[in-house]
């Protein structure tokens, strides 16, 4: 379509002297400029690092490889590519980038076209015209072709737009750290499981290792008492070692299929998926040593719910300026343009064609107060979001140290109880021999079998322990994601 000489001249004009004066407005926008709010961090960690920490930087991006453990490193790597929370997070970045190219679009102009065809009649008597003599010949019905174009441009004269611009650009940021946050929790969930399974099936093993040691002692007790040498109390004591041993097996094989049904789970399969994988017993996996903890100001930097909460806070300042800009009037250049005619013959001639071009104002002078009502509703959400940011900085302190607590604390529990394990074995021997000679009575073995076997019980559960500690300790570090591709996941530069 070809528009006169004098029109395309008319409406270069209209847009070349408002662009001009956009030129000179756009540089400010109205409502608050964000800045990063200050978290007051420690300089060290008040935890003595007494488990083996340094306060190195954290560089182990994939920690749990540190584990040396085949089996858990392939669980990870299969529950990432399957796992639903995971996939749910990525379909929310998906959609929190689509909703900001919507708003972004709102900066540029809309073209439309359009075309119709009618067969119409009028009215004879329409006011005017049915006041008038008309010859009979003129017709009242008749063809209407139409065709043309149509383009509207909001001018972002006071950063309205630009303002929800820069929340959609945050919030876009916000859901991806939530993929990255969602990933760290998923990753230290299937080693934690994997853990459990482990040291159930560990416990396991030592009861019915001391299971079959306490029938052995049944019989030597039913053979003395046949032969004279004991009472029957003996018996009936070493046979309710026997059967209180043999009531904690069910337990551990129950704890052992839970774990197994959850890693399923997270893989994104039935429960029972990994029964014939994860059935055979395997031992508790040991981290190595040396864990590099950084520094508590680097925390803010690497923890990706911290970082997701201050993109959060972003967002909500400039939702400000999108509520402020409300109070402004709006600015628009619209245009149309087309051809008209009651024959197809000359639809698209000179004669047929029409246009109109110009500016348009709006502007809301009255309305109860809803505006302002708005705006003191950004504010209270924007203070909301940061006292998030900052309660969520708190809690990721308070996590590390505690983790950092437990870790060197156990540790020297476990120690202890290598000790005690150490010592109780050399009990029961000791005990076996005097019993057997007659120096001893078979109370004293009894008490030396259970003491011995609630030290290995408990040895193996701190070794889990010790290991679920590390675990939680990385997790609260913040490390792990880095390294990931959040399922092709853009860089926030390529909006």
């Amino acid at each position: 379509m070809k528009l006169p000489i004098c029109v395309r001249t008319s409406i270069c004009s209209c847009l070349l002297l408002p662009a001009l004066c956009i030129g000179l407005i756009t540089g400010c926008s109205i409502g608050p400029n964000y800045h990063s709010p200050r978290v007051k961090t420690p300089l060290s960690w008040s935890a003595p690092l007494a488990g083996g920490e340094t306060n190195g930087e954290v560089a182990a991006l994939t920690w749990w490889k540190t584990f040396n453990d085949p089996c858990l490193n392939s669980l990870i790597d299969r529950v990432v590519r399957s796992n639903l929370d995971l996939a749910l997070a990525s379909a929310r970045v998906r959609e929190v980038r689509a909703q900001y190219r919507i708003v972004a679009a709102a900066l540029g102009p809309t073209v439309g076209v359009s075309g119709s065809y009618a067969y119409q009649k009028q009215s004879e008597h329409q006011p005017v015209i049915g006041s008038l003599p008309i010859p009979d010949y003129v017709p009242f019905e008749n063809n209407f072709y139409q065709t043309g174009f149509d383009a509207a441009w909001e001018i972002d004269v006071f950063g309205g737009t630009r303002r929800a611009v820069e929340a959609g650009k945050a919030e876009v940021a916000a859901a991806e750290l939530g993929v990255q946050h969602v990933w760290i929790t998923l990753v230290s969930e299937v080693a934690r499981n994997y853990v459990d399974l482990r040291g159930n099936q560990q416990l396991l093993a030592i009861s019915k290792k001391n299971m079959s040691a306490q029938e052995q002692a049944l019989a030597i007790t039913r053979d003395r008492f046949k032969n004279g040498l004991t009472t029957d109390l003996d018996v009936q004591q070493a046979a309710t070692l026997v059967a209180t041993t043999r009531s904690e097996i069910p337990a551990f094989e129950t704890r052992i299929e839970s774990s197994i049904h959850r890693l399923s789970i997270l893989m994104g399969q039935p429960p029972g998926a990994l029964r014939e994988e994860l059935s055979p017993g395997s031992p508790i996996p040991i981290g190595s040593s040396g864990v590099p903890v950084g520094l508590p100001s680097e925390l803010l930097l690497r923890r990706p719910d911290i970082q997701r909460a201050e993109r959060q806070l972003a967002a909500t300042t400039a939702r400000i300026g999108v509520a402020t800009a409300d109070l402004f009037p709006r600015f628009s250049l619209t245009g149309v343009a087309g051809f008209q005619s009651v024959s197809a013959s000359d639809w698209f001639t000179q004669g047929s064609s029409f246009w109109s071009v110009g500016p348009t104002m709006q502007w809301r002078i009255f309305d109860s107060g809803r505006i302002r009502a708005n705006i003191r509703v950004q504010d209270a959400r924007q203070e909301q979001a940061l006292t998030a940011y900052e309660q969520t900085a708190l809690n990721a302190f308070e996590e590390v140290e505690n983790s950092l607590v437990a870790y060197a604390k156990e540790q020297e529990r476990q120690c202890a109880l290598k000790d005690a394990v150490s010592s109780s074995a050399d009990s029961l021997h000791l005990a076996n021999q005097l019993y057997t000679n007659g120096l001893a009575s078979f109370l004293n073995v009894l008490d030396a079998e259970r003491s011995c076997y609630r030290a290995e019980e408990a040895l193996a559960h701190s070794q889990a322990r010790v290991t679920q500690n590390l675990i939680a300790l990385y997790k609260a570090l913040g490390g792990g994601w880095s390294v990931v591709d959040f399922c092709s996941l853009r860089d926030r530069s390529n909006l």
